[in-house]
Order: C-alpha cells, then structure tokens, then sequence
C-alpha cells in the first residue's frame, strides 16, 4: 500500500483511520480487522465434508490448494499452514473443487479484486510536527488585489465594483490560510494569537451578468479546485435529491481525492435566492429554510465526511473527512422580485417632505440592487442567521447595449475570437463591422437574459456560414455586414488571392 494514499477496505469501504490497519491480501485486496474476522467466522461454520468428498484437496480462487478437508478435521490443523502437493491426474478436479454442484462456486479473490477494480484512492493529509510546519499556501504565491483585477479585466466586461470587491475578498481569504501555518516570530507578539475569521461572499446580479463566469475565471487565475453546485438540488437530509454536504464531495473531487488541497479551494453555490423561506406554507419547507439551516455549520468550518467517489453515502463508499474551515465559500442568485422590496423600503424612508423619492423615478433606476441592505435579503426570505455567515455582500450590474458589444470582441475568450478561430482551421478570415455588432448586442438586450443571448444569436446567424464556408477552398475572408444581420443582404465573400 503507499503511503501516499490512505488504506480502504474493500468490503466495508471503511478508510484506515476509521477501521484501523488493514490486512493486505493477494490481488492488492485490503481487509480491516472486523471484516477479516467476519470472513473466517463465516469460513468455519461450512461443512466442508458435506461438500467434497474425503481426500480432496481444498482450492480457493487466487491461492494454492492445502490439505484434504478429512485429514484437515481430523487432525485439526490449520489449512493456513501445512501445504500438500498434488498430483497431476488431479489438477482437472482441483480447477473447479465444486465440481458437480450446479450453481455453486467458492469464492475466487481474483474474480473479488476485479469487482472492486477503480476504487477511489484518498491522499493522506501530511502530518508535521509545529517546529517544521509550513503555511498551506505561501503569502508570496498570492497576487495582491490590484493584479487579481487586472487579470479579471482580461476576461470579464465591467462589473469594476464586484471585480474589486472578490479581490479584495479573495486576497484576505488567502492570507488567513497562509497566517494559519505561520510561526510566532513572522508576527509581532501581541497579533499571533489574533484569529482572523473567515469572510464568504453573497453575490447579486440579474441572471445573465456573469456571476459564474467571474468565480469560473477567479479560480482558474488562481489555480484552486472549485467546485459550483446548484442550490435547486439540495434537500434537508433524509429527502430525495442531494444532500447539503455534497457541494464538499465536488470540491473533493474537483482536487483529485486530496484532502488537504480541497481544504484551500472554493465553492460556489449558485441558484441561492432559491432557498428562500416559502411563504404562507404549512408544509415542511425541505429545500428553503432546512437548506440554511443545515448550511450554517458548512459556511463557519466543520469537519464533514464526504463519499469519495460518489454522490451519497451507503456501506460501499469510503469516506474521507473535509475541514471547510478554510473553504471559500461564494454564493449567487439573481433573486428576482427584490428590487420590489427594496423600492418598497425607500419609499416609507422618503414618502413625504422635499426629499421624497417618486414612484416613477424608482421604477426607472436600473441599478436599484445596488441600494440592497441585509434587512431587504432578510424580508426576502433568507434567516438571519445564514446572511450573518456571508459577511461580504455585494452586486453585480445588469449588461446594457455598449457591455454586450464589448463582450462581444473584448475578452481574451469572446464569441467573435471563437468564430474566428474556428474557421482560420478552414483557413478562412472571420470579421463583424461594427454595425453588425450593435445589432446582435440590441437584439440580445430586448431577450432580457443577458451575455447568454450573445451566442444563441450568433449560433443561428452563423450556421449557414459555418456550412457553406467548408465546401469552397477558394474562400479567403468572411464579412459579416449589418445587412445580413437584418437580412436585407449578404455577407461580404472575398476570395483567396484578391484584392481586399
């Protein structure tokens, strides 16, 4: 076994830490000490005699044959120890010792083995003793806030205030786990045993506006597992769907089985406003308020045991333990309808008097989600004390015309450079005017579902270019004009060789 990974054993799935040290067997197999001793209690209690004949030697699957089951009562000998040999004429019975017992057959640890091939592997967290022990990440490896934006820019359309604010966010986060494994001479004495706690993030925007894209692109700039669960799928324990600590299990899975890895990453839990309390109910809210109330120990750092491998716990999966106290934990939501309850609030501050606000002039403010308080998140229908675990709270922009046509060709990854680049593999030029651009974005603004209308747009307007393009090796370059946006002309062909 390595010492790499942590011993499972493969009929109880029991882990080593739990079951205790396991017997090794041929084939790789893995046995704890319970399982093992259930084995042989079993062995023993069959009749042997009843079911081969005097003389004949035993053969289990994978191991060599021992003494005839006769001499082996009589005796009293342990069939572990003495071996016997065995003539050639008999080696065709021995093959198979349930010969003429239909249906019937010892069990064979190969055949066991391969049942149980691919099982999950668990890496071992390092133990260290406090005079060698080094921070789980290194407060050199962490980019300062300012290099963290620079590198969302590069991907991700406005949104300045939520891009600083995850920088920020995350930059912090990551200094407390690097503080953790830090030594008392690194801090002035009176600041070693301040514990810095931990700050998860509430983020809010209209569905559309990159919630995803932005913590996607966050984790991968920083090379972190990050897991991304939907909160419509959790349940209370005990009820269909997934439980709460599976968003842990995807972590776990996302760092390739390591514990201690998983333990430094982010999860993101979008879909959140879902879990808002049910009004005028009298049934058992078991994915609304049951979801918070379960997710509190989650968000603050508990030690969770997970399922290695699988998506819910049975005796057949090993489990492995997850600290989530240095888990980053982000949640979304578009949380429709709230912009209503934050009107709803200004307007009994400032119903009468000089600084009275209009209805007309509040229902015309498109970034109304930037006035958000926690009272408004709490008469949404999220507990008290599930936004008190989620201490940074922030929103993101809806996306106007001018950011749509800017998403279109500005990041590293836009749409546009995506078309491109998969007809230069035709060795076909790929451009949009400008007036081109404008149409798709307007078109996209009136859908109302924000960046995710860019590409169903361009999908159908592509579609019989990408066809027609292939067939004519002749064809250069590509134009795509406002005229055949709006289907009043065609597309500008320029063949190889012409002039432009």
């Amino acid at each position: 076994m390595s010492d790499e990974y942590i011993g499972v054993c493969d009929i109880c799935r029991r882990t080593e830490d739990k079951a205790g040290k396991l017997f090794s067997l041929p084939n790789n197999m893995h046995l704890c000490n319970d399982c093992m001793q259930s084995m042989l209690d079993t062995m023993n209690k069959i009749d042997m005699s009843s079911l081969f004949g005097k003389g004949m030697p035993i053969n289990i699957g994978g191991m060599p044959p021992v003494k005839p089951v006769d001499e082996v009562n009589n005796a009293g000998d342990s069939v572990d120890e003495e071996k016997v040999d065995i003539k050639d004429n008999d080696k065709e019975n021995t093959s198979n010792p349930f010969t003429g017992f239909p249906n019937v057959s010892f069990l064979n640890l190969t055949d066991l083995q391969g049942m149980l091939s691919g099982k999950p592997q668990i890496k071992k967290k390092k133990k260290v003793s406090d005079e060698d022990r080094v921070p789980l990440i290194d407060i050199k490896d962490i980019p300062k806030p300012n290099k963290i934006k620079e590198m969302l820019d590069e991907y991700v359309v406005g949104q300045e205030r939520a891009k600083k604010v995850v920088s920020v966010g995350v930059y912090n986060h990551y200094k407390r786990v690097a503080a953790e494994g830090m030594k008392k001479e690194d801090f002035s004495e009176d600041l070693y045993d301040v514990e810095i706690e931990k700050s998860n993030m509430l983020m809010i925007g209209p569905t559309g506006c990159g919630k995803t894209y932005l913590v996607r692109t966050l984790a991968k700039l920083l090379d972190v597992p990050l897991a991304v669960a939907d909160a419509t799928s959790l349940t209370e324990a005990g009820y269909i769907g997934d439980d709460i600590e599976s968003v842990v299990g995807k972590l776990l899975a996302a760092a390739d089985n390591d514990v201690e890895k998983a333990e430094t990453g982010i999860v993101y839990i979008d879909e959140i406003d879902k879990l808002a309390k049910k009004k005028d109910t009298h049934t058992r809210d078991i994915n609304g308020e049951s979801v918070q109330q379960g997710m509190l120990k989650l968000l603050e750092g508990a030690d969770i045991e997970v399922p290695v491998g699988s998506n819910s716990k049975n005796a057949m999966v090993p489990l492995a333990t997850v600290n989530t106290r240095n888990i980053l934990f982000i949640c979304g939501g578009s949380f429709p309808d709230l912009d209503e309850v934050i009107k709803q609030r200004l307007r009994k501050q400032t119903s009468i008097g000089f600084n009275a606000e209009l209805k007309d002039k509040l229902d015309k403010r498109k970034d109304i989600l930037s006035e958000v308080t926690v009272e408004d998140i709490k008469k949404y229908g999220m507990i008290p004390e599930f936004i008190g675990r989620l201490p940074i709270i922030y929103t993101m922009e809806g996306l106007t015309e001018e950011m749509l046509v800017k998403i279109l060709k500005e990041p590293k990854n836009a749409l546009i450079k995506q078309y491109k680049k998969l007809l230069s593999m035709d060795e076909v030029d790929l451009e949009f005017d400008d007036g081109a651009m404008e149409v798709i974005a307007k078109r996209a603004y009136e859908k109302d579902t924000g960046a995710r209308a860019l590409r169903s747009i361009i999908e159908e307007l592509m579609l019989d270019i990408m066809y027609e393009i292939p067939k004519d090796d002749n064809i250069g370059k590509v134009i795509i004009t406002k005229d055949y946006i709006e289907g009043t002309g065609g597309p500008t062909i320029i063949m190889r060789g012409s002039a432009d």
